[in-house]
């Protein structure tokens, strides 16, 4: 266990030392830059000194245990110096040294062992001293003024801002670069994460009351567990976390034994937790930098009616037609509401939402705010200035500062949450970010990042007004071994019997293996009579022909028994279930890091083509369930389409858990009802098919 204590340390030290030369120069100069003013050492065996500060020849010449040390030194003398920093009561290492785990991949068998060797002992040397890395490119706390970075940056000192966790040197780096108007309080490059995650870090920037919001780029997730637990923490704090994760085109892939595993990959397993926890998921870097400013700035927002107000038609007619889409909407005006904004024209014109106003009140600080404010009375979330200023030697600001400082007046005044926004980075320039943010505006750049993080901000704020999620429920099963000759694949009947046993409605039915027990089946469940081949390996029935429907004679079914005795040994004759409203698929599957997890959708033989499912990370609550079903694509089907009858909601929901009640009494892998008929009045399970694994530890 990491000592938090010591982690405070590390992360906001008040002593430094620096091991190394090449990375360690740049900490000492860098934070010197900053303004850093605790004693700072270099330590190295064979310097006299590093950046005009003498050199110590060892660990044992420190005078007393720092709070950080940069470890830049070759990864041996890396653990000797954590080892020793450790048995001092140091406050912790970030090590930029490398040679650890990272090394050799599946190119080089042999250099990855000595490389996770080495970070075993690394950690060892540890102990519950916190280390980040190794292989990290560094940290830069911009609040205490420590940089503990091998090279340039871009941060600033400041008193509050956003904290950004990073699995990329290179993509820290650059993001430091930015002239937004992004505060930057603290940047972490993760490298190997062998001690201290994600996880760790974020839970420790909720302790620090000056970090306003929290940015994610991840690459992979080593604990989901304590993932879960610090971004559910951010979310109770009501912290706001804004998340890139790579590998959206990189799904594992594998044989679709079920419908089930072709609906789903692991990408979009993140977009259910970032979901479930309220974290906006975003593609792209300017998209990131410029949602976490919106956040840093303006908080979530309370609704999602919001307003654009610019002084041309063409830029409102584009503000218009970009939030197409989006959750966030134009806020309709009463006519009251339009009288208000009318009032301060002279001429009358016409009122609307985006506003187009009128240019005759250009350069005139009183009227331009006169008319925002009187826009911005209606009660918006958020209220967007379109403004770019002009972009060259000769050019005057004068006029395009006044338009911002009217709407900076009225802001104030209504205390209404205002953003000024130019469509291009080079149309904001340097003084008006400065000034939107002393007025509390958001200095917003590009149209369609600027309305993506209005509507993160409001899908945020629904987050933190609604319940909070349970802890995640992360059961892993694996596939059972082929080895073992333990049949793991249940046949239709033997699944949709387990089913029921957890009360999952199923059709009346009866399995035979001769013809002779046709008549006696057919006698007692009446027509009209489904036929299927049921036989474990038998996994798509409809593709091989293995299914006969609507049989309502003796003839025809035995006919089609004749038939599907060519497929399989054992038969499966049922009541047919007619007047289904619709379709559904529900299915388990298993995930290597989520553990099990649901699906619904779509179902029937056209389920891969339409692809309209959702996936529901577990423990999940019928609530849950009801509005995955509600949101899919097919939910206007469900709730009764053109005047048709709607299904029977509640009965779906009940079948639901029903599985679920299933797959936590069993080890299920995989789960697979397709269709289950969703009726007027109850749902039945037509079809099903389950494998079963074994409780992975």
């Amino acid at each position: 266990m990491i000592d938090k204590q010591r982690l405070r340390r590390l992360l906001a030290p008040k002593s430094i030392a620096v091991f190394g030369s090449r990375g360690a120069d740049f900490a000492i100069r860098e934070s010197l830059a900053m303004g850093f003013t605790g004693p700072i050492w270099s330590i190295h065996p064979k310097r006299k000194e590093l950046m005009g500060i003498k050199c110590l020849k060892s660990v044992l010449d420190l005078p007393q245990a720092p709070d950080a040390a940069y470890v830049a030194v070759n990864a041996e003398s890396a653990i000797e110096t954590v080892a020793q920093l450790n048995k001092m009561g140091a406050g912790g290492a970030l090590l930029y040294a490398s040679g650890f785990s990272e090394i050799g991949g599946d190119l080089s068998p042999d250099l990855r062992r000595i490389g996770a060797e080495r970070q075993a002992r690394l950690l060892e040397a540890a102990g519950d001293m916190p280390i980040i890395g190794p292989n990290c490119y560094g940290v830069i706390n911009a609040l205490d003024k420590a940089v503990l970075w091998p090279d340039q940056h871009g941060c600033q000192p400041v008193e509050k801002g956003v904290a950004i966790i990073t699995q990329s040197g290179n993509i820290g780096l650059n993001m430091t670069m930015q002239k937004a108007g992004l505060p930057i309080a603290y940047m972490f490059t993760m490298g190997n994460q062998a001690q201290v995650d994600i996880a760790c870090v974020i839970d420790a920037m909720l302790d620090d009351k000056r970090v306003s919001a929290i940015g994610l780029h991840i690459e992979g997730i080593n604990d989901l567990a304590a993932f879960d637990a610090a971004a559910g923490r951010a979310l109770h704090h009501k912290i706001p976390i804004v998340a890139i994760k790579t590998g959206r085109t990189a799904a594992a892939s594998k044989i679709a034994l079920s419908h089930t595993s072709s609906l789903t990959g692991a990408d979009q397993l993140f977009d259910t937790l970032f979901n479930r926890l309220g974290i906006a998921r975003v593609n792209t870097v300017p998209e990131f930098l410029e949602t976490l400013k919106l956040l840093s700035i303006l908080g979530p927002l309370a609704h999602k009616n919001i307003a654009s107000m610019s002084c041309s038609g063409g830029e409102a007619g584009m503000m218009a037609d970009l939030i197409d889409g989006l959750e966030i909407q134009y806020g309709t005006l009463t006519p009251a509401q339009q009288q208000v904004t009318s009032n301060t024209f002279t001429n009358g014109e016409h009122v609307d939402n985006p506003l187009d106003y009128q240019t005759y009140i250009w350069n005139k600080r009183d009227q331009l705010a006169a008319t925002f404010g009187a826009h911005m009375q209606a009660n918006f979330s958020a209220t967007v200035l379109v403004l770019d200023w002009p972009n060259n030697a000769t050019a005057d600001p004068q006029e395009w500062d006044t338009a911002m400082l009217a709407l900076a007046d009225a802001a104030t005044a209504g205390h209404y949450k205002a953003v000024v926004l130019s469509s291009m980075a080079e149309c904001m320039p340097a003084h008006a970010i400065d000034t939107c943010i002393k007025h509390g505006m958001a200095p917003m750049i590009g149209m369609s990042q600027c309305l993506g993080a209005l509507n993160h901000a409001y899908r945020i704020g629904q987050a933190f007004d609604s319940p909070m999620p349970q802890p995640l429920q992360i059961r892993h099963i694996k596939a059972a071994s082929v080895s073992t000759g333990k049949i793991t694949t249940l046949s239709e009947a033997h699944s949709k019997h387990l089913l029921s046993q957890h009360g999952l409605p199923i059709p009346k039915g009866q399995i035979i293996t001769n013809l002779a027990q046709v008549n006696e089946v057919i006698t007692r469940l009446g027509y009209p009579i489904t036929v299927k081949a049921v036989g474990a390996d038998l996994a798509h029935k409809t593709e091989l022909g293995a299914v006969k429907l609507n049989l309502n004679s003796f003839a025809e079914v035995e006919q089609a028994a004749k038939t599907l005795f060519t497929l399989s040994d054992t038969l499966l004759i049922e009541q047919m279930v007619k007047g289904a409203v619709s379709e559904l698929i529900i299915g388990i599957n298993t995930d290597p890091l989520f553990g099990q997890y649901l699906v619904l959708g779509a179902g029937g033989t056209l389920v891969e083509l339409l692809q309209d499912a959702k996936s529901l990370l577990l423990p999940t609550s019928k609530k849950e369930i009801m509005q995955a079903l509600t949101t899919l694509k097919c939910a206007p089907i469900l709730k009764g389409y053109r005047g048709q009858d709607a299904a029977d909601l509640d009965a779906v929901v009940e079948s639901v858990m029903a599985v679920l009640d299933c797959s936590q009494k069993h080890p299920v892998y995989e789960l697979d009802i397709n269709p289950l008929l969703a009726l007027k009045d109850g749902a039945v399970a037509v079809d099903a098919l389950i494998q079963l694994g074994q409780h992975h530890s």
